[in-house]
């Protein structure tokens, strides 16, 4: 927000400026252990991986961690260090969260769960530092509900959320049940993602935005979640489900097709530009998360192509049995209308692509927690950071995020699309309707973040109305519904 304030000494804050302003200098310069936002995963088990059983044991990490801890050009990201003692949260213990135990969805809003990891190591948070990027998972023993889970896979997760927050304050984590024992699962999802809230003192804009977004297309569930490391209270989280199977499966009624996704990147180049048939040059760029499988390759590549070279008056016709038009349409209206500071519009990155049994394509949100963006953050079109007057036709001429510039450049589609923002806009966009589950949402958790010495915000950015403020998400919300309710389009505009 234009006057946050955050807990970071000033001094961490320089640094971490400093990091990342080398990072984004470093990106595509590739190669070794460097680079900087976007850097493909590095892969570490195959040549640590002595007993040849597709993941690496406390012998195996430890040789793995002493080679990667060697390596002059190993910036593993963010500010690795050793796990801070400046700041500590209490102890908690599962004998603090007493029975019965929630027998809601995993998803619940109105359910704070406890997730409890004890990791085998102390230094879990160097070892999770250490392993970013990478295809190692640290083991923990899960606890959920009463309920242990044994061999869950973690690593830290994200890119600004991660690499922009120091030791020993909260980064995200990715955790998968099903790493060792394919068929272990909570609640009926085999993987969550926990994620810091950076960026967003309210802790809303995530669960918020993809409430929103699944009234229009298909999008993750979230909640927020307590989370206790070996002992310690690390505060609340948000959960986010995963774009896997079991998505797809909700969704579209099967687990089988293609998966993809965007990571968030500030030089991306993943908005389906085609560049040729050379499929190596996409797999740079989008992350097959199916089987990796040519013939979906090359339908991409085939849907790339279509889209850039079809002239304008026979794009429609020429997509539709290849692109879920109508649902891209809404993706767009999405990204636009909630200001996604790290979405389509902006980095060409942070979403997902399904390609269904019948070969059709589904374009559809990622992370979300930059949604709702007044002003400073993100990189925005042309390096004008997203704010609430962002026009609804921005970038029209940017060939790079071909989504907008080929789809928008139809009439009928582009009215399609306008109508779609207004909607978003009239239903949603309204704080009669977004106050009461601020308020509702906040609740549940305002007691755990205002006691939380690892957040990363001041309890008082906390509320999500704050008196004679206008870079609060209300006041953001008004002035957006009055822009687009307002809105004009004219092309000119656009550019």
């Amino acid at each position: 927000m234009t006057a946050r304030t955050l807990v970071l000494p000033a001094v961490t804050v320089c640094l971490l400026l400093l990091t990342g302003h080398e990072a984004r200098g470093q990106f595509g310069q590739g190669g070794g252990f460097g680079g900087g936002f976007g850097r493909q995963e590095l892969r570490i088990v195959p040549q640590f991986d002595k007993d040849a059983d597709g993941r690496l044991n406390a012998v195996e990490r430890r040789a793995a961690r002493s080679f990667l801890e060697s390596q002059p050009s190993n910036r593993r990201g963010g500010r690795s260090g050793a796990q801070s003692s400046a700041v500590r949260n209490r102890a908690l213990t599962r004998a603090d969260v007493k029975p019965p135990y929630p027998t809601t969805p995993l998803y619940d809003m109105a359910t704070l769960r406890t997730i409890f990891l004890q990791f085998e190591n102390a230094d879990w948070e160097q070892e999770l530092a250490t392993f970013y990027n990478t295809d190692v998972e640290v083991p923990a023993t899960v606890v959920i509900d009463g309920k242990t889970y044994a061999d869950v896979g973690v690593h830290f997760r994200g890119n600004s959320s991660y690499r922009q927050v120091p030791a020993g304050y909260k980064r995200s984590l990715n955790l998968a049940f099903d790493d060792v024992h394919d068929t272990q699962e909570v609640g009926g999802y085999t993987t969550m993602n926990l994620l810091n809230s950076h960026e967003d003192p309210t802790y809303l804009h995530t669960v918020l935005s993809q409430e929103i977004a699944r009234d229009y297309l298909a999008a993750p569930k979230s909640n927020f979640v307590r989370v206790a490391i070996n002992g310690e209270n690390w505060g609340i989280y948000v959960s986010s489900e995963q774009f896997n199977r079991i998505f797809v499966k909700e969704w579209f009624g099967t687990r089988m097709g293609a998966r993809w996704k965007v990571p968030g990147n500030p030089r991306s180049r993943a908005g389906l530009e085609y560049w040729d048939e050379n499929v190596a040059q996409y797999k740079r760029v989008y992350e097959i998360k199916s089987k990796d499988d040519p013939k979906a390759w090359a339908d991409l590549v085939r849907l790339t192509r279509v889209l850039n070279e079809t002239p304008a008056d026979a794009l429609e016709a020429a997509l539709t049995p290849m692109l879920d038009i109508d649902g891209t349409l809404r993706f767009l209206a999405l990204d636009i209308a909630l200001n996604n500071g790290d979405g389509y519009w902006t980095r060409a990155s942070d979403y997902v692509i399904y390609q269904d049994v019948k070969g059709r394509f589904h374009i559809l949100p990622g992370d979300m927690n930059e949604t709702f963006s007044e002003g400073g953050r993100g990189f925005g079109f042309g390096g004008v950071p997203p704010s609430a007057t962002l026009d609804p036709l921005v970038g029209l001429t940017d060939t790079s995020k071909p989504l907008r510039s080929k789809l928008l450049a139809v009439p009928s589609l582009r009215a399609k699309y306008l109508a779609y923002v207004k909607d978003i806009a009239t239903k949603w966009l309204d704080w009669a309707k977004i106050g009461p589950l601020a308020e509702r949402y906040q609740a549940v958790i305002a007691a755990e973040v205002k006691a939380d010495q690892r957040k990363l915000d001041g309890i008082e950015e906390f509320p999500a109305d704050l008196p004679a403020r206008t870079d609060d998400l209300r006041g953001f919300i008004d002035e957006r519904r009055a822009y687009l309710l307002g809105y004009q389009p004219t092309i000119r505009a656009a550019r």
